[in-house]
């Protein structure tokens, strides 16, 4: 089985992990430190804090600029459903935004039609390793008091006009999910350039104490979403891989690409002029004709995993439910949950695999029995 994504590890990251394991001192310390420092200084800004996931880096962004009750957050609608959920979780709004088809991301003029008064804060996500059109969205942020939290989880090394997302709002926030270039097996990171975000942040992530001689002064009311030194020190040595990583995935997509570009059934991956693109997934659009769950499944038959892109949040029961979106609400949202597909791509493959999966999706595309059923 060709599988969707391999994470690119090997001993330095055992070792790393063993070193840990050897010391005693598992909990959050120097080892997760030295991973903070490799990010901040990779993505350009002045703090970096590690959390437990890419999720709870989120919440904590949300809970650090102050999102409550009856505030409404704007959000892709073509996302993981975390990205919204943490708005929920702070009994906050999550207001879904339609997207551009042509690269995933924030459709800005849908985005700037459902600003209100009640509105505080943008999330864009930059869709599968690809920043969105960050300069528009910051020119929004500016004029109506706003504050941008990227939700960057898969575009660790992503650029927008030469700066690093992550780097580009006031926050951002990143994936050590197995799927993501890097990873520490779960794990996320929250940057900033923000003195009194980072305060917050610091504060917050660690159940709100503030040690004291022997003890603890509890501040305000926390979480705990600290890093442990083992998922740090696999940080780590992931960091030192990173552009290496980056770049063999690279230069794979630009031959996987080559290879799909005479294909009329499908288009592939969009890198706009902006944009340096990481690749963390390669997502290409089927034509509208074609049953994209059949060509999952047929392509699973012949030994190759591939799936969905990503969700159209207003089509999940709980969205529609909770706030009465109808089907086919965001239009190229709906399109995209109905027809991107996610070939593998990772630091690893082969040639040879390559080939294979180019070869199948083509001979699959050509079956009759792939066409929608009118």
């Amino acid at each position: 089985m060709i599988r969707l994504c391999v994470p690119y590890t090997g001993e330095e990251e055992l070792a790393a992990i063993a070193e840990v394991l050897s010391s005693g001192y598992l909990t959050q310390g120097q080892k997760v430190a030295e991973f903070e420092k490799a990010v901040a200084e990779y993505v350009g800004t002045k703090y970096a804090f590690a959390t437990s996931s890419c999720t709870t880096a989120l919440h904590l962004c949300l809970a650090a600029i102050g999102i409550g009750p009856g505030d409404e957050v704007l959000v892709p609608d073509f996302t993981f459903p975390a990205t919204a959920n943490v708005v929920v979780q702070q009994c906050a709004v999550p207001i879904l935004v339609d997207i551009d088809l042509a690269t995933f991301t924030l459709n800005i003029k849908d985005l700037e039609s459902k600003i209100t008064d009640k509105t505080k804060a943008v999330i864009p996500v930059q869709a599968f390793g690809l920043a969105a059109d960050m300069d528009p969205i910051r020119q929004l942020s500016k004029k109506y008091g706003l504050a941008v939290i990227e939700d960057a989880a898969c575009a660790l090394g992503a650029r927008y006009k030469g700066v690093q997302c992550g780097a580009i709002g006031d926050l951002g926030c990143f994936s050590f999910h197995p799927r993501k270039s890097i990873t520490t097996g779960e794990g996320g990171m929250i940057t900033t350039d923000s003195d009194v975000l980072a305060a917050k942040i610091s504060l917050l992530r660690s159940h709100g104490g503030v040690r004291r001689q022997s003890r603890f002064s509890f501040e305000d009311a926390g979480y705990n979403y600290r890093l442990s030194e083992i998922h740090g020190a696999m940080g780590i040595e992931q960091m030192k891989k990173c552009d290496r990583i980056l770049s063999l995935k690279h230069k794979l997509a630009t031959s996987l690409s080559e290879k799909l570009s005479g294909l009329e059934k499908l288009k592939i991956p969009n890198q706009p002029n902006y944009a340096r693109h990481t690749y963390q997934s390669f997502v290409v659009l089927l034509n509208e004709d074609i049953d994209r769950d059949k060509v999952i499944n047929h392509m699973y038959a012949q030994g190759i995993e591939t799936t969905i892109g990503t969700y159209a949040l207003h089509l999940q029961p709980y969205f529609a439910r909770a706030h009465n979106y109808l089907p086919g609400a965001m239009f190229n949202s709906k399109a995209a949950f109905d027809r991107s597909l996610t070939l593998p791509l990772y630091a690893d493959l082969s040639d040879e695999e390559m080939n294979f999966i180019v070869e199948t999706l083509k001979n699959i595309l050509n079956d009759k029995g792939v066409v929608r059923q009118q």
